[in-house]
């Protein structure tokens, strides 16, 4: 844990202190919404360059890193750890209602619909529910 002294950089908005005042700097676009950082391609921008980059990964197709075991390859370090849990057969993420794990939490999010019946995605058409957009787009082609 950092001293107090070593977080000498603090947020006039909220009061989050910093050891560097370049993380200052771009802590405060949260509250400004400036993003000066923007896509050539299609114009999104980011707060951040390095959400940029990640962006920009999207349009070149880039999938710098790859699963050893499987050889599949992924844009962000982030989704290669969650793809590791299929290979590890880790289940962290478990279902509270009937105990059943998953090994992504967007996977438990989705189960959990069955058990609570919910179901956001309506058709503006016929008005029938659905639980994921996915099921949605799929029927939609119907009308």
């Amino acid at each position: 844990q950092l001293q107090k002294e070593e977080r000498s950089f603090c947020c006039p908005d909220c009061g989050k202190g910093f050891k560097h005042n370049s993380s200052l700097i771009t802590h405060q676009r949260i509250h400004t919404g400036e993003r000066p950082y923007q896509c050539g391609e299609c114009g999104k921008s980011f707060s951040q360059n390095s959400h940029l980059i990640k962006h920009q990964r999207i349009h070149s197709g880039e999938r710098p890193y790859e699963c050893d075991t499987c050889g599949k390859s992924f844009r962000q370090s982030s989704h290669l750890i969650s793809h590791w849990n299929i290979h590890a057969e880790e289940r962290p993420y478990k279902c509270e209602e009937c105990g059943k794990g998953f090994n992504q939490r967007s996977q438990l999010i989705f189960h959990q619909m069955n058990h609570t019946g919910k179901k956001p995605y309506e058709c503006p058409q016929c008005g029938k529910r659905f639980q994921t957009s996915t099921q949605l787009v799929v029927h939609e082609r119907i009308h």
